[in-house]
């Protein structure tokens, strides 16, 4: 079965700042929006967020390969040169990276480059690559 777009819809406490952030920094294109909300391209999936000015984010992260991961966390998979791009653009940006970006469970089945970082209103975001997506993504 092909891939089909996913829906997400999060909480930021500003919608400037998260246009800045997705828009400018991630280089998301923007779609529909209000005065409340914005939709965003998010590498090919319908993001919205949703103001809201009280947003109290809760910290909590798993132990995996040796990192606090932090949780929830969204994201996407990509295309390996793609990652390194971004991950090259996020620090060129100064955004502060939660785990920095490294090759987790290297040599083990689903080896793969990961980072962490949040957005303006403390939504954790990983990145992810594969050598092999197909292969790799899910296994065990």
């Amino acid at each position: 079965m092909p891939l089909t777009p996913f829906h997400l819809a999060v909480q930021v406490h500003d919608l400037a700042a998260a246009r800045a952030f997705y828009g400018g920094v991630l280089g998301c294109a923007e779609g529909r929006s209000s005065d409340r909300w914005v939709d965003f391209d998010f590498f090919g999936h319908q993001f919205v967020c949703h103001e809201n000015r009280d947003l109290e984010v809760a910290h909590h992260a798993n132990a995996v390969d040796g990192h606090a991961v932090p949780t929830p966390h969204f994201g996407v998979v990509l295309e390996m040169d793609a990652w390194r791009e971004l991950a090259q653009r996020i620090s060129a940006a100064g955004v502060a990276f939660i785990i920095e970006p490294y090759t987790r469970f290297a040599g083990e089945p689903g080896e793969q480059a990961t980072m962490f970082f949040a957005d303006p209103s403390g939504n954790a975001l990983e990145f992810k690559a594969f050598r092999d997506i197909a292969a790799q993504l899910f296994a065990t």
